[in-house]
């Protein structure tokens, strides 16, 4: 079973078992993650479900594809290298994934 390990930026970590096929985002609002504000609902619009993914964790994922990219261009505040949108990230049978939701989205 997929697994997501959510840090907030204060440091509480929330382990959370997701379903193979669901987003990242779709695993922390089922779960009442804070944080994962997802106004958009996954729709790739407004950037509300950003994460910063673990550096050792960003080969799981598949790139980043022009929108996300632009997304998080123009709307992240915060954004890193190893920012991605919660949204794009699909979980798969085996993944074990850490993120941090950055501190402007408390």
């Amino acid at each position: 079973m997929p697994t997501v390990h959510f840090t907030d930026a204060e440091g509480v970590v929330r382990d959370i078992e997701g379903n193979a096929g669901d987003s990242v985002m779709e695993t922390a609002v089922r779960n009442g993650v804070p944080g994962i504000v997802a106004e958009c609902g996954g729709s790739l619009s407004c950037a509300t479900c950003h994460v910063f993914v673990r550096d050792d964790c960003l080969d799981q994922l598949p790139e980043m594809e022009e929108m996300e990219d632009e997304m998080l261009y123009g709307t992240a505040v915060d954004r890193e290298d190893n920012s991605r949108l919660s949204c794009q990230l699909r979980l798969a049978e085996d993944t074990e994934l850490f993120v941090t939701t950055p501190e402007t989205q408390v």
